[in-house]
């Protein structure tokens, strides 16, 4: 390999640790009690290294933000609303145990520190990814005609925003996935026509679960 390439490939693995470490603290301690230093240290890094990747704490919190989709892997023969109830489960799912996912979750009303009002936010983000399923869905005619793929997805990311606060209160997000499947029984016979064949999958419980 060459010597070029030996470095990016040590820089993409720095970058990595970083985003891990940070994913770490912000779950642990939020954005007000998480601090570059401390960041740093859990990756094992100077602080140099790390700003050498990251200017601040507010841009690394706005990184690890914009990369919970890529935790969400969807099926790839998924389409319409069957692939909005498998994503949602499995973000519930996954976090449980995938530190970005985690703070993704603890950072989602810390919000106001470090992105701006016109920059793409937490809840829009996850609206964005559920629109274009739901609106699949509806030209699919499997949505009723008096449900607007829009407002349905900012239900549902309101909806489960509040389920994993709660849940996080009240069983440390044990039962998230069990509370979202819930979420989307009520929902389906509301939403949908008899075209719809949706499964609710059972979610793959992470190990010590």
């Amino acid at each position: 390999m060459a010597p070029r390439e030996l470095k990016q490939e040590r820089s993409a693995r720095t970058r990595a640790a970083i985003l891990k470490a940070g994913a770490e603290v912000f779950a642990e301690a939020g954005f007000a009690g998480a601090s570059v230093s401390g960041i740093a240290r859990r990756a094992g890094l100077t602080l140099g290294a790390l700003y050498f990747h990251f200017q601040s704490k507010e841009e690394l919190a706005r990184e690890i933000v914009r990369a919970q989709p890529t935790q969400v892997p969807v099926a790839p023969d998924a389409r319409g609303l069957q692939a909005a109830v498998d994503t949602s489960v499995l973000w519930a799912t996954r976090l449980l145990e995938d530190p970005v996912l985690l703070a993704g979750a603890r950072l989602v009303m810390d919000q106001e520190y470090f992105v701006d009002p016109h920059e793409l936010n937490s809840y829009q983000q996850w609206v964005d990814v559920l629109l274009p399923f739901l609106r699949e869905a509806a030209e699919r005619g499997d949505l009723r005609d008096e449900v607007a793929p829009e407002a349905l997805a900012r239900l549902v990311v309101n909806a489960a925003t509040g389920l994993q606060m709660n849940e996080q209160l009240s069983t440390g997000r044990r039962h998230l996935p069990d509370r979202v499947r819930e979420m989307w029984q009520f929902l389906l016979p509301l939403i949908t026509t008899g075209k719809s064949s949706v499964r609710i999958a059972e979610p793959l419980r992470p190990s010590g679960t």
